[in-house]
């Protein structure tokens, strides 16, 4: 698996409790990863600017045509406003058909990053 290094967003230091999400699309066709991958990586550039944006990695495994995000946000309602953020609604229109999401959302009491990444 390959992840990219820790994005630090504008809420970097907000103490807990926190919220953590992990998306985890697995791609139908091995062909459609690297658009998937690159239209990822475009988003993520945003994410310095995302207001309660704690931190995030993305993440891929090639091997099982997986791609996704482990982020962390300083409550729900931050997370709930990037999806609807036009630029991830429209990356999810354009791929929900290529494949089958899985997310998940849950409450952590600190920032430990290794046993969030354990979470994947």
């Amino acid at each position: 698996m390959l992840r990219s290094r820790w994005i630090a967003g504008p809420a970097a230091a907000q103490p807990g409790p926190l919220v953590a999400a992990l998306t985890d699309f697995r791609t139908n066709r091995i062909l459609d990863l690297p658009g998937i991958a690159r239209r990822g990586r475009s988003l993520s550039r945003l994410w310095p600017t995302l207001p309660g944006a704690v931190g995030m990695w993305l993440w891929t495994d090639l091997a099982t045509r997986r791609v996704g995000s482990l982020s962390v946000w300083r409550d729900e309602g931050d997370l709930q406003e990037f999806v609807r953020l036009r630029a991830h609604v429209q990356i999810m229109r354009e791929y929900r058909h290529r494949g089958t999401l899985r997310s998940r959302i849950w409450q952590i009491d600190t920032l430990d990053k290794t046993a969030l990444w354990r979470a994947l």
